[in-house]
Parts: structure tokens; sequence; C-alpha cells
């Protein structure tokens, strides 16, 4: 997952809707952490000609360009920001590929009525706490990290020569492999295997398996979604700030933050089909029980993994982790923890 922190309207991250009150105070937060790290970077990494001029008397010579104590800023945010979103991610992938370890309750509804509901986020987060510990929510984090890290400095790279649809389509490209690891790690958790259980590992066991290709599994609709994604927000972004905000207007920066927000929350709802069939593609035929027969179903192309969510109505599965409707229509099978 790439965090990048650009003063240009981007739309929120899918996997993490849940903290995108925690991104947006992140955000607003952000030129002065800059600042704090230009600062403290300097005397934290002091250079022996700076020590010298210190002692005489002059100013102290910054060693970090503006532009690398920004890069710097935003592994740091996007770093934050993934270790406590990783609890969510994790639970939303799990439910994703369908996996649903605990059966339905009998509950109520926004409006008071007795429904069947699926088990929401903490009920989900209680389980797994309760087979791997604490740390099991923590499960794939050292890839995600990885892929957030590189891919921040790619963007940041890129960027400067080109438009933010190139740039974000390259750091996409270039951290898939460690998202498609970072999501291996998480499905091992339905049949218990550990098979991927580090970065290096992991890396070998996909080249030796699979080949280049294994490390590209589900990028595809994973593009296609960050493009739509971010047309979508960029143009209701462009019609807010032209059409509903004027600039006479007193806090016009909280508002344009407030529509980037929202912009962001909507494009990511319309484009989520696609990042629900880039998870379950980038796991899928993969040797683990989350991704094989009887529990799950082997698409040859992601386009048939399109097709047959949509048949099933699946195409929001995951898409909510509170107030989860019981499927209609569907077979609770205890034995295998999911509905057919």
């Amino acid at each position: 997952m790439t965090f990048t922190f650009s003063h240009r309207y981007q739309p929120a991250w899918p996997a993490t809707l849940g903290c995108l009150r925690l991104e947006h105070w992140l955000k607003t937060k952000y030129n002065v952490v800059i600042s704090l790290i230009n600062i403290r970077w300097q005397y934290c990494f002091p250079r022996t000609l700076s020590q010298r001029q210190k002692e005489k008397g002059e100013l102290p010579v910054s060693t970090v360009s503006p532009k690398m104590a920004e890069v710097c800023g935003q592994v740091l945010l996007g770093s934050g920001l993934t270790v406590l979103s990783h609890p969510l991610m994790y639970i939303k992938v799990l439910i994703q590929v369908g996996h649903e370890p605990l059966p339905p309750t009998l509950g109520r509804n926004l409006f008071g009525r007795q429904v069947y509901q699926l088990p929401g986020l903490f009920a989900y987060a209680k389980h797994i706490i309760r087979i791997d510990g604490r740390a099991g929510l923590f499960k794939g984090l050292g890839p995600r990290l990885c892929a957030g890290t590189i891919g921040t400095v790619v963007h940041s790279k890129v960027v400067q020569t080109t438009r933010e649809m190139i740039a974000r389509s390259c750091a996409t490209i270039v951290t898939h492999p460690f998202h498609v690891i970072t999501l291996r790690c998480m499905v091992q958790f339905i049949g218990r295997e550990t098979k991927y259980s580090g970065v290096f590992d992991s890396i070998i066991t996909v080249y030796r398996e699979e080949g280049i290709l294994g490390f590209f599994a589900g990028l595809i609709p994973r593009l296609l979604g960050d493009v739509l994604s971010l047309w979508i927000c960029n143009l209701l972004a462009h019609l807010i700030n032209t059409y509903a905000i004027d600039d006479s207007m007193s806090h016009t920066g909280e508002i344009k933050n407030c529509s980037q927000a929202m912009t962001g929350f909507f494009a990511s709802m319309l484009t989520y089909p696609f990042v629900l069939v880039s998870n379950i593609m980038a796991v899928n035929n993969c040797g683990l029980a989350g991704g094989l027969t009887p529990y799950a179903s082997v698409y040859p192309t992601w386009v048939d993994c399109w097709k047959h969510l949509s048949r099933e109505g699946n195409m929001s599965r995951g898409n909510s982790l509170f107030f989860r409707k019981l499927p209609a229509g569907k077979t609770y099978a205890v034995d295998q923890k999911r509905f057919f």
C-alpha cells in the first residue's frame, strides 16, 4: 500500500476507509511535521563541516534538501498510518476472500429490527486474538511497510517529471510484489499455513513456484481501480472547488480539505469492486487453502472472477466492517466457515 501526501487531490485508500478521519488529521499536521524533520535531521546527523562552522559562530549548513525532508515526512506519516490501520486491512482482506469463522447471530439493525447479522470488526478481531494473540492482528505488516516506503519514494521521484496518474501507476507496479506477499501472509490464517513467513523468504517462494508473473497477480484490476479512482476524485474536486467554493469565503482551506476527503470516500466506493477482485486474484490458486477449491473457486483471469462475484451479488463483500447483514439465499457451512 502506497501512502502519498500530495497537495493534489487524491482518493483515499480503499482498504483503510475506517481511518479517513485519522488520515485527514495527519494531512492537516503535515507541514508542521515536515518542518520539525527538516530541523531535527541536521542535528541528529550533523556533518563535520557544520560542527566546525558552529564552533566558529557561523550558521550551520543544512545537509538535507527540502525535497528529501518532504519524502522523509511522507514515509514517516505513511508508516504510522499503515501500522494503525493494519488490523482493519487484515480483517477486511479475510472477509473479502470469503472467510467467515463465526456463525451469524441475532441482532438489531439501525432501525431496531431483529435481523441475523455477521460478526463485525470487533468480534472478528477478538476471534483472531483468541487464536494468534494480539500480535496476530499484524500479520503481513513487514511487506506492507516495505510497499509503503518504496511506493512513496518512487512516487516522489516520478511525479517531478510527469503527471500524477503516471506517478501513481509506477508506484503501484513497483510495490505490487510486496502487496501480493502481504495478502498471502494474511490469508494463511484460513488454512493455518506458514508458507509465507518473511519478506525475503516469501520472495523466493513466489519466484520458485510461479516465476516473475506471480509477483503481479491481480495487478491489472488494481491499476484500473487506481486510475479510475484518481480521475473521479480529481473531477469531483474540480467541480466542487470551481462551482461550490468561493475563494472569498472564510476557512477556504478547511473546506477544501473536507471536500477532498468526501470525494476520496465517494471515489473509493465506486472503485471498490476493482480492489476486491485484485485482492482475490492475488491469492487465487497460490497454494494456500484460502485460494483453492473447495474453499474458493479458481479463476483463469480476473474477468472471470469479476463475472462470478457479480452473478452471486458479492461485488461489495468486505466493503463494510459494521452492520454486516446475512447474504440472502446463502447457506452457512460450519466446516468450511463460509457461505454458499
